[in-house]
């Protein structure tokens, strides 16, 4: 596995855990785009909107699209990989608690 994939793995990860700690465990994209930089992932809208769709496609998220915002939900299945009681290929697995 090269760095490219490591570092996707780690964004849908850190996508799943920020939805899982939101309020209503939900957040529109711009929130994911401006939290995920603190995360120390930095990159385009359009990065983070093919992770969302990829997610969803896994069913790990449920997409609302309202005119050009998405709105995304973590799903039961996409909080047991945020958690690592479920294992996804592509999502990187969470270490334990510290």
């Amino acid at each position: 596995m090269n760095f490219a994939e490591k570092f996707r793995e780690d964004r849908r990860l850190v996508l799943l855990r920020i939805l899982a700690e939101a309020p209503g465990y939900s957040a529109n994209d711009s929130i994911l785009y401006a939290m995920i930089a603190e995360f120390g992932h930095v990159v385009s809208r359009d990065v983070i909107r093919s992770d969302l769709a990829w997610l969803a496609e896994q069913e790990l998220v449920r997409i609302d699209e309202i005119g050009t915002v998405y709105v995304v939900h973590i799903t039961a299945r996409g909080q047991d990989c945020a958690s690592g009681r479920a294992v996804v290929p592509g999502v990187k697995k969470p270490g334990p608690p510290r």
